[in-house]
């Protein structure tokens, strides 16, 4: 009987053969661009959290106290081993210690407010991508040079040239003013005001110097393979701060809160328009369902007087919203899979429309984006559309069965 249930729904299906290929069209294609837009956007984000970890805080970030929330300068520690021991952890890639210090920066005309960034040169250069676009003639020689790399806007307020020397003024450890005289050595442009118009890039070791600290960091940056290995290398992370009381490591969430919330907000708002998507569809199968009951009323009459069960008619109409579904989350993944491929390995090229990078939630990257596969929502979502269908077809079926034999069956 199932066999033969699911024979005769599948010819139904076929019996207004136009109807059911633009019905399955709009189901696939539909499939097609809500699995191409979130394979879109699951790249794009990925790009966005991998330029901003690098930049910023890392995948994850050792701390002291809640250095992360409030910012508090006085909060440094010593890296001691740890940085050569989280460095050997399988998954990650790699480890960037950094000072910040905020201050003011002056040249002969003009001064302007600043963060002064310790780093170690040659971790940095592979790690921020700020740095990428860098000659070997613009970058920091030494951890504790005097040259600097500072931001362009900052370079055009303070009226100066590179090559230039500017004085940089802090709040050392003790409470006192502690200045140090730089010269400009590079300079980088974000593509964010806030940080092309503050940023100043020196030695690790010069800016603790300047603190009056020797060695001391804010802040450990764990740069990971894949972003994902944070599972795995978190636990390991923390246990290797057991002996170092008052250390803590955050995920990139915690110390990105901006970055986080925006993505959530992007991602909300997409998830919204998917399902604006998928109602329509829903509303598409309705509309086709049951013009196809209404067209076989007398078909229905005849097989209810023959001794049909409102079950059989229900299950038979049901079984033809379900082939029609199958059908489409099959064609549709296809078309889905073929979209995120061209997605993924061309992407889309905004570089003539945009001149300069594309700037969201913080975090600057380049405007040619690119789709990543995300196989466990494509599947999930090709699944859904099968009960969606079905669903769907529920009034149609319900209605196939409320009217009388001897009604349907005087109907042309």
């Amino acid at each position: 009987m199932t066999v033969k249930l699911f024979r005769l729904a599948w010819r139904n299906v076929w019996r207004n053969r136009r109807r059911s290929l633009i019905t399955l069209a709009a189901m696939s294609l539909s499939v097609m661009l809500v699995q191409g837009s979130h394979n879109l956007s699951v790249g794009v984000y990925a790009q966005m959290i991998d330029n901003g970890v690098r930049a910023g805080s890392g995948h994850l970030s050792v701390y002291v106290g809640d250095y992360a929330r409030s910012r508090d300068e006085k909060l440094t520690f010593h890296r001691a081993d740890l940085q050569t021991r989280i460095a050997a952890l399988p998954g990650v890639a790699q480890v960037a210690p950094r000072l910040y210090l905020p201050g003011m920066a002056q040249s002969s005309r003009e001064s302007r407010g600043i963060l002064l960034t310790g780093v170690d040169p040659e971790v940095e250069r592979v790690v921020n991508p700020f740095l990428r676009k860098l000659g070997a003639d613009e970058m920091l020689r030494s951890i504790d040079g005097r040259d600097a790399v500072i931001g362009e806007k900052l370079l055009r307020e303070l009226q100066l040239k590179p090559g230039q020397k500017f004085v940089v003024t802090v709040q050392g450890r003790d409470g006192e003013l502690a200045s140090e005289l730089l010269r400009v050595r590079g300079v980088v442009r974000t593509g964010m005001r806030d940080i092309d118009g503050s940023l100043v890039l020196v030695g690790r070791e010069r800016a603790a110097k300047i603190l009056g600290v020797p060695d001391a960091i804010h802040e450990l940056a764990v740069i990971l393979v894949q972003a994902q290995d944070d599972v795995t290398v978190y636990p390991q992370v923390v246990a290797l701060l057991g002996p170092h009381p008052g250390l803590r490591v955050v995920p990139w969430e915690t110390a990105m809160v901006n970055l986080a919330n925006a993505i959530k907000f992007d991602y909300a708002s997409q998830q919204v328009i998917f399902i604006i998507i998928l109602l329509i569809v829903t509303i598409g199968m309705v509309n086709t369902v049951l013009m196809s009951v209404l067209e076989r009323m007398r078909e229905f009459g005849v097989m209810r007087a023959l001794g049909a069960t409102s079950r059989v008619l229900v299950t038979l109409v049901l079984t033809e919203a379900l082939l029609l579904g199958v059908v489409a989350a099959l064609f549709g993944t296809l078309l889905g899979s073929g979209l995120t491929w061209y997605l993924a390995e061309v992407g889309i090229d905004l570089r003539d429309y945009i001149a300069a990078e594309i700037e969201f939630g913080g975090v600057v990257f380049e405007p040619i984006i690119r789709a990543d596969w995300d196989w466990v929502w494509m599947g999930k979502l090709a699944l859904w559309v099968i009960p969606l269908s079905v669903f769907a077809a529920l009034y149609p079926a319900l209605k196939a069965v409320r009217i009388a034999p001897v009604e349907a069956m005087r109907q042309v």
